[in-house]
This record gives C-alpha cells, sequence and structure tokens, in this order.
C-alpha cells in the first residue's frame, strides 16, 4: 500500500463508464469476518422455504426497514413490482435506525407488520435468528446472483442463509473533494501525523474539519470502525473483547482512545450533543470538510444541495508502514423473509424481485449506494466517482462484531465520554467495568 492516496479526480472517473460491480470485485472487496458472526437455531432443509413460485405473487407485504432516505426509490420498485403482480402489493414501514435497532424484533414477531424486513449485520441478525424470524432461504434460484463472499453476513452457523445483506456500504468519512483542494489539500494522509496536520489545516480555512454525530449513538460509532483498523493486535479484536479473551483497557483500545482525544477540537461545538441531520446540512453547505457516517449519507446530502464532487477518507492512525487497511466496508441490510403470519409466499416474491440485476441497479443508483448483487450497471456519478474503494484493501466494519449491544454501547461510550472531557483512562475502565458485569 502506498503512502498516499490520490484524489486526482481523473484516476475516479475515467474509464469507467457504466460500471459494472464484476470486474471490481474479481480480486474481492476485503477480508470477511466470521468470528462473532451469526448463531442461533440451525436450519434445516426442511424447515427451509420452498422454492420461489413462478406464478404471480398475491396479497400484501408489510416491508419493514430503517431506511426513510429510500422510501422513494422503494416506491419505485413498489410501483414496477405491481405492475409485475397485479394482485399483490407491498407497504413500506418505515422506523428511524436508533428505533429499528431497538423495537424491530418485537415489532416483526407477531408476523403483521414485517412480513419481508431487514436487519443490521451483527448484533440484530444474530438476536433475530435467534428468536427465529428468518424463514431459511434454502436454495432459492435467486441466490446465486449475489457475490457469495458478500452475504456471509446473512448466514446461521450451519451456513443456511437465513437473510440476504443487499447493501454494499463504505463505513468511513465523506469528504468535500472542493473543500480540500481550496485548502491546498492535494494528498490524502497516510499516516496519523498527517491526518491530525489535515484537521489542521481544515480548520485553520474556517471549516468543521469533521462533523461527527456524537449524540447519536447509531451514527456516532461509525468512526470507529477506521480509528480501530489498523490499531487492532488481530481482526477480531472486537469479538476477543466480548468473548472476555481481550479488555477495553488493553494499550490498542487506550491508544484508539487517545487519538479521540486529539481529534477532539476538530469536532466542532457540541460533537456529543449532535446527530447527523444537523450535520449533513452542515457538510452540505460546504461548511464540513468531513462527514464522518459513510457513503449511505450521500444521498442525503445530495437532497440537501450539496454539488461538490463527495469521496471517502478513513483516518490511518498509525504510520504508513504499519497500515494494514485503507478503510472500510460493510455488507448489511439483510432481507428476510418473516417465519410468522401469513404471505411468504409474496415476501419471498418481493425478494427476488429486489435481486434481479436490473431492480437492484434502480435501488443502487437511485439511492447513491453499491448493492451484493452481480451484474449491476451503476450509472450514479457518486457510485463511478468512488468505484476505486472496490479494490482498495477494506476491512469488514469491527464494530458488528458484537453480538451483545451492551457491550459495544459501552465500548462506542468510552468514545463519546473521551470527547465529552473524560480522561482515556477513566473511560477505559468504565467501559470495562460494564463489560465485567455483562460477562459474569
Amino acid at each position: 500500500m502506498s503512502d498516499q492516496f490520490s484524489i486526482d479526480r481523473r484516476r475516479f472517473l475515467h474509464g469507467l463508464g457504466a460500471l459494472g460491480l464484476g470486474g471490481a470485485l474479481s480480486a474481492c472487496v476485503g477480508p470477511t469476518i466470521t468470528t462473532g458472526g451469526a448463531s442461533g437455531a440451525a436450519t434445516t432443509a426442511a424447515d427451509a422455504l420452498a422454492p420461489v413460485s413462478a406464478e404471480k405473487a398475491t396479497g400484501t407485504v408489510s416491508f419493514a426497514h430503517w431506511r426513510a432516505e429510500d422510501k422513494a426509490v422503494f416506491d419505485t420498485l413498489i410501483a414496477a413490482f405491481r405492475k409485475e403482480n397485479p394482485e399483490a402489493d407491498v407497504i413500506q414501514d418505515i422506523a428511524p435506525s436508533n428505533d429499528y435497532q431497538s423495537t424491530a424484533l418485537q415489532k416483526i414477531r407477531g408476523g403483521k407488520i414485517g412480513t419481508a424486513f431487514v436487519a443490521f449485520r451483527g448484533a440484530q441478525f444474530v438476536a433475530m435468528n435467534k428468536a427465529g424470524l428468518y424463514a431459511g432461504l434454502g436454495s432459492q434460484p435467486f441466490i446465486d446472483g449475489y457475490f457469495a463472499e458478500l452475504i456471509k453476513a446473512g448466514q446461521a452457523p450451519n451456513r443456511a442463509q437465513m437473510g440476504l445483506p443487499y447493501q454494499l456500504v463504505f463505513n468511513m468519512p465523506l469528504f468535500n473533494e472542493d473543500a480540500f483542494e481550496s485548502a491546498g489539500v492535494s494528498e490524502l494522509p497516510g499516516d496519523w501525523d498527517g491526518f491530525l496536520a489535515l484537521c489542521e489545516t481544515l480548520k485553520g480555512k474556517g471549516l468543521t474539519p469533521i462533523a461527527w454525530p456524537g449524540g447519536e449513538p447509531a451514527n456516532a460509532g461509525q468512526l470507529i470502525n477506521s480509528m480501530v483498523m489498523n490499531n487492532m493486535p488481530n481482526d477480531t479484536a472486537f469479538a476477543d473483547i466480548e468473548a472476555g479473551a481481550a479488555k477495553a483497557t488493553d494499550d490498542w483500545f487506550l491508544g484508539t482512545l487517545k487519538q479521540y482525544q486529539q481529534l477532539t477540537p476538530y469536532f466542532g461545538s457540541n460533537s456529543t450533543g449532535t446527530s447527523s441531520e444537523p450535520l449533513q446540512q452542515l457538510f452540505a453547505s460546504g461548511k464540513a470538510g468531513m462527514l464522518a457516517t459513510g457513503s449511505f449519507h450521500i444521498s442525503a446530502v445530495r437532497k440537501l444541495g450539496a454539488e461538490f464532487p463527495i469521496g471517502l477518507i478513513a483516518p490511518i492512525t498509525v504510520s504508513a508502514d504499519r497500515a494494514r487497511y485503507e478503510g472500510i466496508y460493510n455488507a448489511t441490510f439483510i432481507l428476510g423473509v418473516n417465519t410468522a403470519g401469513t404471505g411468504q409466499a409474496a415476501a419471498l416474491k418481493w425478494l427476488e424481485f429486489l435481486s434481479d440485476p436490473v431492480n437492484a441497479a434502480v435501488y443502487a443508483n437511485g439511492t447513491a449506494q453499491h448493492v451484493t448483487v452481480k451484474d449491476v450497471e451503476y450509472t450514479n456519478a457518486d457510485l463511478k466517482h468512488n468505484a476505486p474503494w472496490l479494490e482498495k484493501k477494506t476491512m469488514l466494519a469491527p464494530r458488528f462484531q458484537f453480538n451483545d449491544l451492551d457491550i459495544r454501547a459501552a465500548v462506542e461510550a468510552a468514545c463519546v465520554a473521551v470527547v465529552s472531557g473524560t480522561s482515556p483512562e477513566q473511560a477505559a475502565d468504565e467501559a470495562q467495568g460494564i463489560i465485567d458485569q455483562k460477562l459474569r
């Protein structure tokens, strides 16, 4: 890996055309973390859904998800689904991501809501699978239309495919390329000192260097992915903390907290009390150099009027020669069919529809998010612009190694506490105290 990552726009745009994902993924996006993955009741072939019917769907599908910003695109897809299946309908049931994390399992369990539903990779998928919500997909023919490596997060321990991760996202900060260029930044930093110098340069130009939503746990924790990717002693260090084999007080995580302390002057005022929505507006208006959430917010900031080129950047927290990863990716939004209630056949038909490369392209290009479906043609300018990240050395988002949300919250809250003024040592001790209680 080179010490510097160029911002050369010609490299981003030249020759990409209407990019398909197949060639870009031939080198594999990044390592797949299996430790700390899904667990729960095994699903046998007898338990799995029968192959999707060739008949047209009938009845109404309740589709539960958290992506309110995708509603219009899903409405377009639903209209096309209705045209193919005149006696069927899909009704979206959308909750904010924080609420979806905490309440979706109970809402979906009864079967009236979420005939078809999604889960976050990691803890939520594990919990929903343990609760028996996911009807095993068995050998549905449309599964072969996905990149096999990218849908492992939707498998049970026996490798039965319970759900289909649909989104391929990059959980790392966005950056305003025009603002960087105006500030005289010609190359992205390849080490920690360079990243701090970048923040200082942006601050000197009157910008908020990093818009970080420290008051919104669901998105405050996105930054931790790239902050720890090169600090971790191994790729499963968060899973090791949850297993009791490592601690939040270990040197590598304490060092990460000290780096959050160094970043505090660059987060802007009241960062620990701010949610992502006002920061999206700040970034879209050109007043922030970086938005520390992920590629899943590109569409939102475009809707807020951002017209500048948007790139992706991850802080390299070590020296350039020690950096193992350039950034973070995640395969999430795990589509599934509810075991409860009725209407599984129509819900399965909806999943088959979304799995068609033509329909997946409508979703991807309309939401500025890559997908895990093969042979998708990307025409969205932002997807093409950031396509080189599909071939970079990226790590599967480590925050989702935690299957216990209380333990994950304790670790992520330590970062927020440090930004609020708590010493790294105290924040680490308090986090480990909560973890120790959970592990008793």
